[in-house]
């Protein structure tokens, strides 16, 4: 059971360096890539012609939250800046998202993710109520494996319940920090798997370390999680007040206050890591945490530019996601990687950020961040999560370099997606999906949301 994957215009690793770039065909034998190069078909062999289109690995989103997919565009917020923000949308609409909903959101999220390349999601998903009379977790993971993602839950929730400027937001669900471990506990028997290409994952992940439980709860929760074996992650300075709520109430930092309570290491990321100062950025690079960086949902919300690129600089770990599509409007990976390599150019000049290094954020650096070491990378031995970019749009005629089309072209054409050498996406199309029928499913669920 060989496939040949031939005819690329050539390779995007995910790699650093000269390493970045390959030319060549690729083989691909019981989901492992075995060889890379001037290659031709075996007797007997799949062939796969990629039609001058450039292979990359599959893309990696660490930081998501599928449920916001029916929470596009509400006209309230769709002017404000985080906080209010947050009132208006999430906090809002969280006590509607009945289980037809989350299936539609999950769906059409990772629908978005797979069509622009993405095979591997970490979902942020922070909605577990004792109102609901279903299993969020269920409805996720579900949902993953009918369309071929792999699946890292990030399971959420708060011990305290946020104050807002009116009585007439339903305060989010909390749970006591026992009852949260032992909900976790039972997830990572049910679901998680331990392998370096694992399809399904569980992390613990508190909504904010600052205001979601205390202090003393937050070293609880990160010694839990390591016994169990699973990693930590949460959203950390996002904004200016959240570096200015930290400092008022804790006398330091965000990411001193973190680190001071267990939450830093190689088994930790934080999303959008927004505003950092020198000391902060140190810390991070030196232990290893992780960084989410979420470009367009920092812009939508007017949160500020992440310093990605000084952490990368430092020997950091950055990795992409496209956050909430509440917050961004989209899922799309190859729309989140333009942006990402603009925006750092805009502040900080072209030489901020290369193409080259965006695809390794998206990519590989994503990979170790989740703990999947055989995925985000175009190596022998790898796991054989490809995409194959298709370069016959218009946007990328005219190109001198057109191995780097997926990042500076603003989107490419996915024409192929593999997962473990599997086809899941075919001539641009997900199989099996009736997509006709999940857009009108979405328009419906928006309808009853809107109206509720």
């Amino acid at each position: 059971m060989t496939l040949l994957i031939h005819n690329t215009c050539g390779i995007l690793t995910g790699l650093k360096g000269d390493a970045a770039r390959r030319t060549g065909s690729l083989r691909i034998r019981d989901g492992k890539i075995v060889e890379i190069g001037d290659l031709s078909p075996h007797d007997g062999e799949t062939v796969l012609d990629a039609k001058g289109g450039v292979v990359s690995p599959g893309l990696i989103s660490t930081h998501h939250h599928l449920f916001q997919s029916v929470l596009k565009a509400v006209p309230t917020a769709i002017n404000k800046p985080l906080e209010p923000w947050l009132r208006l949308v999430p906090n809002t609409y969280w006590s509607r998202i009945d289980e037809r909903a989350l299936n539609v959101a999950a769906r059409i999220g990772m629908v978005e993710l797979l069509l622009s390349g993405c095979t591997t999601v970490a979902d942020h998903h922070y909605l577990f109520a004792d109102m609901y009379a279903y299993d969020p977790t269920a409805v996720l993971f579900d949902a993953a494996e009918d369309l071929g993602l792999r699946y890292v839950l990030a399971r959420g929730g708060t011990t305290r319940t946020r104050k807002f400027d009116t009585d007439e937001v339903i305060p989010a669900p909390t749970e006591t920090l026992d009852t949260m471990l032992k909900r976790v506990d039972a997830l990572v028997s049910r679901y998680h798997q331990s392998g370096p290409n694992a399809k399904r994952r569980i992390a613990l992940a508190p909504n904010t370390p600052t205001w979601g439980v205390t202090p003393d709860e937050l070293r609880q929760m990160a010694v839990a999680a390591r016994s169990m074996g699973i990693s930590l992650h949460s959203h950390l300075s996002e904004t200016e007040n959240y570096v200015r709520f930290c400092l008022e109430t804790y006398n330091m930092r965000p990411v001193q206050f973190v680190a001071e309570h267990g939450w830093v290491g190689n088994d930790v990321w934080f999303a959008h890591l927004v505003h950092l100062d020198e000391s902060e950025l140190r810390l991070l690079a030196q232990t290893g945490t992780g960084m989410a960086h979420c470009p367009q949902s920092n812009c939508r919300l007017g949160s500020g530019i992440a310093p990605a690129p000084a952490l990368d600089a430092l020997g950091g770990r950055v990795s992409l996601a496209v956050d909430g599509a509440a917050s961004n409007e989209a899922c799309d990976m190859s729309a989140e990687m333009h942006c990402a390599w603009m925006v750092h150019r805009a502040v900080q000049g072209a030489g901020a950020v290369t193409a080259e290094d965006v695809m390794r954020w998206s990519t590989s650096e994503g990979a170790a961040i989740l703990g999947l070491s055989d995925v985000g990378r175009i190596e022998v031995g790898a796991t054989a999560d490809v995409v194959i970019h298709g370069l016959d749009a218009p946007r990328c005629a005219g190109m001198h370099d057109p191995l780097i089309a997926p990042v500076v072209s603003g989107a490419t054409t996915v024409r192929h997606v593999l997962m473990d050498g599997k086809p899941v996406v075919v001539d641009g199309m997900i199989p099996g999906l009736d997509l006709e029928a999940l857009l009108a499913e979405a328009k419906s669920v928006v309808g009853c949301l809107a109206v509720s």
